[in-house]
């Protein structure tokens, strides 16, 4: 007997504008979405993963947008309720979380060798390759989950799932786009929000963009053989079927194993996800933004669109979307995703949600992409001279006469030093203080020199930080020290002859007087 059918039943849980929370199905999430805040959940996987599940929705139910035009003429009226309901209707039998022949997104014909617990869904709980601290869960004995949380999940790992080691079926490849920074412009409401990033397709190929509710029911036979094919469009990409999953319930509907195993892998090398930002890399060519350790703020310039198309086509399409209706212009963006140990693959290092300010000045005629990546570059270049004064400490420190000691313990000496991350720690409340102040308004100069204080405040105040803590050392590290602070005089002395070219700018009749 089928059960669970997700267009009805509560399962996605959103934040309304009193603060209220409640979880919904599809039908009344799509429909109401213009009374809904957010969508909330305490893991960003999920988060990320449900826009993607809700935009694959309505581009098969509206059948576009094949335009500008036609987005445009949806964010001014609303989205078109009778034909997501249409469409709900048409396709409600395959929305059955449980079902004999078609379950929603597993492969109802899979009887693995083994059934897993639940939590090989959740990175959250999985011990596998991503125990955290504080999660007490017993993987050998995880007890059962609701609907609710299985499905949620089960849409998180076909997103964020990451290749590696064998399965039942084959090698495991990672999702498409599982190691990117996801990025989501947020608008008032998710009805915004979903318009927001319902990047127009061109009509032939929408035609031929499948979810993989519309798609013949894989079979395990065929998935076993090794499933490749290309992605044939936007909603296609955000319902992969990365991994073959069948979900085992109990008689009130709750699961405790299933069965899992590798899915279709993406032959699509250069297909464009137009949640992510890219970079050019001169020996790989495009690739895709990831979170790294040193910060995704540093970044931020390959968010802000322009002539080269790198930058997310959702924050693309939602400045176009908004350049004649300024107060539905997205305040913020959100970054999702995950990040893996780069030597080993299936291994999660952290999954991160953050929010960065959208400077209103894209909906002008500025190029903030060369405005803020001139800011990071004068972050990045008095980086080196911090990094500069604390190799010449270390190397004067470690020689303690005239010896000269080893490049490698140098560098691991300043590897050890707080200074750097003090830098940077510093500069990034101020770079989010910065995007705030990047309105239609406000000149590009002014904010170039109130960046430049920033800059010279927090080396400054890093060095003196760093001085604090060795000034009662012996004399080795003093003198280490004072040797080292011309490198730092030198960038701030830099510095502060750039801050008084904007400042004369700003008031070139004190300069004349």
């Amino acid at each position: 007997m089928s059960r669970f059918n997700l267009i009805d039943e509560p399962w996605i849980p959103v934040r309304f504008p009193d603060g209220s929370r409640a979880e919904l199905g599809i039908r009344d999430t799509l429909l109401r979405a213009k009374d809904i805040a957010v969508i909330e959940d305490p893991s960003p996987l999920v988060v990320a993963s449900l826009h993607r599940f809700l935009l694959a929705v309505l581009y098969r139910a509206l059948e576009g947008p094949t335009d500008i035009n036609q987005a445009k003429g949806w964010f001014k009226a609303g989205l078109p309720a009778n034909e997501i309901d249409a469409y709900l209707g048409q396709w409600r039998e395959r929305f059955w979380l449980f079902d004999e022949k078609k379950p929603f997104f597993q492969v109802a014909d899979f009887k693995p060798k083994k059934w897993n617990a639940w939590t090989v869904l959740a990175a959250e709980h999985n011990a596998n390759n991503a125990k955290i601290l504080f999660d007490h869960i017993n993987v050998t004995r995880p007890g059962d989950i609701p609907e609710n949380k299985a499905v949620r999940w089960v849409l998180a790992i076909q997103t964020f799932a990451l290749g590696g080691g064998n399965s039942e079926f084959q090698y495991t490849k990672g999702a498409p786009s599982t190691k990117a920074a996801m990025f989501l412009p947020l608008g008032r409401t998710l009805e915004d929000t979903l318009l927001l990033c319902l990047v127009p397709q061109n009509r032939a190929v929408i035609a031929q963009d499948l979810p993989i509710w519309e798609r013949d029911p894989d079979t395990a036979d065929k998935l076993k053989s090794g499933a490749k094919r290309s992605i044939a469009g936007f909603a296609d990409r955000y319902t992969w079927r990365t991994r073959s999953i069948h979900l085992r319930g109990d008689e009130v509907g709750n699961v405790s194993t299933l069965a899992f195993a590798s899915g279709v892998e993406s032959s699509s090398k250069d297909s464009l996800d137009p949640m992510l930002a890219y970079r050019i890399d001169k020996d790989k060519g495009r690739l895709p933004i990831q979170f790294k350790d040193r910060g995704l703020w540093r970044d931020f310039d390959t968010l802000m669109p322009d002539d080269t198309h790198l930058a997310p086509a959702v924050i693309e399409h939602a400045a176009a979307l908004t350049r004649f209706a300024r107060d539905r212009f997205p305040q913020s963006v959100l970054a999702l995703g995950l990040a893996n140990n780069p030597r080993i693959e299936a291994k999660i290092e952290y999954w991160r949600m953050e929010r960065f300010a959208l400077p209103q000045a894209l909906l002008g005629d500025r190029a903030i992409r060369t405005e803020i990546y001139q800011l990071l570059t004068d972050a990045e270049q008095t980086q080196k001279a911090l990094w500069q004064a604390c190799r010449r400490f270390a190397r004067d420190l470690l020689s303690r006469g005239e010896r000269e000691p080893d490049a490698k313990d140098i560098g691991k000496f300043v590897e050890q030093m707080t200074a750097s991350t003090s830098y940077w720690s510093r500069l990034e409340a101020a770079f989010h203080d910065t995007l705030r102040h990047y309105t239609l308004e406000r000149d590009a100069d002014d904010i170039r020199l109130d960046w430049l204080k920033a800059v010279r405040a927090a080396l400054h105040d890093t060095w003196a930080q760093h001085a604090a803590s060795v000034s009662t050392g012996d004399a080795w590290a003093i003198r280490a020290l004072v040797r080292a602070e011309g490198t730092i005089g030198k960038q701030i002395k830099a510095l502060i002859e750039e801050i008084k070219k904007y400042e004369t700018r700003r008031n070139p009749q004190e300069e004349t007087a």
